[in-house]
């Protein structure tokens, strides 16, 4: 892993981003992508996980999300351990016309480390950016909100369910975003100020 993607400081706001190994499309399906919705929602209500944004996409998810009370690489380890699990048990139970190919592509991907002896689901790492300022801030909820429309998705960021862009646009979505203008540095002080966006 990089150097510069490591997280520092637990307490900090991070851009994280989160890749299915060999760039396979499985949020195509909406159960995959159910099962990242469901374990948010669990990290935020258990872990008092703060997200401030999220986009989940075919084969990656971008999150910006902050740690209140536990340290975030605990929090991510345990995010990404079970969302794995929980997908390859689907894969395996539920019906999905690509399993063959897609469980040869996880237990090809466990030879190049010692750590998974049966599949590896996620690649190592989270590509961890500490964000800095409201600019950087923003410049990443952006990011993260026009991934969907640059991908010929949907016309709109709003229109996107699986994305915190409906929370800032329309104050509505699938998770309960935090939504502030800076991020918090003291968790005691959080705003919920909405701040005027329009993607247009």
């Amino acid at each position: 892993m990089k150097e510069g993607y490591i997280i520092r400081d637990q307490s900090k706001t991070h851009f994280i981003t989160a890749t299915v190994v060999d760039w396979i499309d499985i949020f195509t399906r909406k159960i995959y992508r159910d099962c990242i919705i469901g374990s948010l929602k669990y990290n935020i209500k258990n872990k008092k996980l703060i997200v401030y944004g999220y986009v989940i996409m075919s084969n990656h998810i971008h999150l910006i999300i902050q740690a209140e009370d536990e340290n975030l690489s605990d929090i991510l380890r345990d995010f990404k351990k079970f969302t794995s699990t929980t997908i390859l048990k689907m894969i395996q139970t539920e019906p999905e016309s690509r399993r063959i190919w897609m469980l040869d592509r996880f237990k090809e991907a466990t030879k190049s480390h010692s750590r998974n002896k049966n599949y590896q689901f996620w690649k190592y790492g989270n590509h961890a950016e500490e964000i800095y300022s409201e600019k950087f801030l923003w410049s990443k909820l952006d990011y993260i909100h026009f991934n969907p429309v640059k991908a010929g998705i949907v016309n709109k960021a709003e229109d996107f369910i699986y994305s915190s862009a409906s929370n800032y646009i329309t104050g509505k979505g699938l998770l309960d975003v935090t939504i502030v203008d800076v991020p918090v540095t003291d968790v005691s002080k959080i705003s919920s100020i909405k701040r005027d966006v329009n993607y247009d």
